[in-house]
């Protein structure tokens, strides 16, 4: 029996509106039907990750080869079943064999990843502080320009000063120094504070707006 595409979207709309006044309800008290549809959402977002890895990668990766014939997939298949040895007390060294390969490839990956981000954020750290004209390709450094990198660099001496605990701050210029860091710092924090409230704000007025217009569409004809 054929359903109405019309009826579909209804019943859609209907699920999407009391799962959103369900999550919503939290806001009021902690109660079951809460916890019933955040346990619904976990398990369906764990159905849709089990999907989106075979079909992105298990699929295409290792079954697809496995099934035409290039048998060599299998090899990290089996490499990989060596983390169950784990509950063997005679083979768990193979296990720690394993996870040792892995964290020596995690470490690699971290120490590339930190080069090819801290050390850019380095070299971009050393800015013009005096103005001058545009040669060639280079642009232009202005007066706002010096006063934007001076407050950069302001900013940059200060936080580190502050996290250098190498020694104590007795100076009063390594003291006065530290100080400001800290509390750009917390002008720093409290702006990332307020971006992360505006950012929460926006979803919960999509929520609103998707309540609204649900309403209306299933009310309002």
């Amino acid at each position: 029996m054929m359903v109405a595409p019309a009826t579909v979207e209804t019943v859609t709309s209907i699920v999407a509106i009391l799962a959103t006044l369900a999550i919503l309800s939290v806001v009021y008290r902690e109660n079951p039907v809460y916890r019933l549809f955040e346990h619904i959402f976990v398990g369906v977002a764990t159905g849709y990750g089990v999907v989106v890895i075979w079909s992105n990668y298990l699929g295409p990766g290792f079954w697809k080869p496995l099934t035409e014939g290039v048998w060599y997939v299998i090899i990290p298949a089996l490499f990989s079943l060596l983390f169950y040895t784990i509950f063997s007390p005679r083979y768990a060294w193979l296990s720690r064999f394993l996870i040792s390969v892995l964290f020596g490839l995690g470490a690699g990956q971290v120490f590339r990843g930190f080069t090819t981000e801290v050390f850019p954020q380095i070299s971009g750290s050393f800015l013009p502080l005096l103005p001058r004209e545009a040669i060639g390709e280079t642009p232009a450094v202005t007066w706002w320009t010096v006063l934007d990198n001076t407050a950069f660099l302001v900013t940059l001496l200060s936080v580190m000063t502050y996290f250098f605990f190498s020694f104590r701050h007795e100076h009063k210029s390594v003291a006065r120094t530290a100080r400001l860091g800290r509390w750009l710092l917390m002008i720093a924090f409290g702006a990332t504070f307020g971006s992360t409230v505006m950012a929460r704000f926006s979803l919960l007025i999509d929520r609103l707006q998707f309540l609204f217009d649900g309403f209306g569409k299933l009310f309002g004809g």
